[in-house]
């Protein structure tokens, strides 16, 4: 058991595929609830529809082709919480909300959530390492996410498998992160609105490439709320989607706003 001070009471929540705005509206309804409840929530969940995520501050107003996008019927939104582009299909997304009184910095929590995934993905038969420190932070720029990793995100054979971002707000944070299963990131530069600077990507790590078989999400999420209940919360009981789903609908025209997805 850590020696730092504890979150606050865990909740675990699985939810069924929904759409992109759909996910991001929960999120930030989980995050609003934390401060309200003073619960945490770990909660793991896929996605309806292949959906191309932008960082809260990434530019994409002309750095990504709207055309091309909806031809290829790839939905798009904007995170609350920053980072570059990921397209979210054959990958697994958790997420963290917690209150911020007694949750430490955002170093100290990004490393505590980072040991609760390295301990879920060693479940699954996956070995990680947290990334070396860098010189700077990446630059919110139209590059991908996991084009490499950043400082503390996570990586198997020097490749990034996890990438991950916080965002703090009205006394709580949002973590939320993706879990590649197989590789679509490569995919990135043909939706780049200048074809000629759609230079290759090196090859994230994958589930499927790790362990030769591509988990779904059901067992992603048991392997990490086991961790759950091994490094933080014994007691940790489920959540039920519809204890949040009202909330997070009213949320859901804000992800859909244009103004928001392409306001960079």
């Amino acid at each position: 058991m850590h020696s730092w001070r504890s979150f606050s009471r865990w909740r675990l929540l699985s939810v069924p595929p929904r759409a992109g705005a759909e996910n991001m509206a929960r999120d930030s309804a989980l995050q609003s609830r934390a401060a309200r409840t003073g619960e945490t929530v770990f909660s793991v969940y896929s996605w309806s529809r292949p959906t191309l995520s932008f960082g809260r501050n990434q530019p994409a107003r002309g750095f990504y082709d709207f055309e091309k996008l909806r031809a290829a019927a790839v939905d798009v939104v904007r995170r609350p919480t920053g980072g570059r582009a990921i397209l979210h299909h054959r990958e697994v997304t958790y997420s963290v909300t917690a209150p911020v009184n007694d949750a430490g910095s955002l170093r100290e929590t990004y490393t505590r959530i980072n040991r609760i995934l390295q301990v879920g993905l060693s479940r699954l038969g996956v070995l990680v390492d947290v990334a070396a420190t860098s010189l700077r932070a990446p630059v919110p720029s139209v590059r991908p996410c996991f084009e490499v990793p950043g400082e503390g995100e996570l990586v198997a054979g020097g490749a990034k498998l996890v990438g991950s971002a916080q965002w703090r707000e009205n006394g709580a944070l949002l973590q939320h992160g993706s879990i590649l299963v197989a590789d679509d990131q490569s995919s990135l530069p043909e939706f780049s609105a200048f074809p000629a600077e759609g230079n290759s990507i090196p090859a994230p790590a994958t589930l499927h490439a790790l362990l030769g078989r591509a988990p779904d999400a059901e067992e992603v999420a048991t392997a990490m709320f086991d961790a759950v209940r091994e490094l933080e919360d014994p007691q940790a009981i489920a959540l039920a989607e519809d204890d949040v789903r009202d909330e997070a609908l009213q949320r859901v025209p804000h992800f859909l706003s244009e103004d928001w997805t392409w306001r960079r």
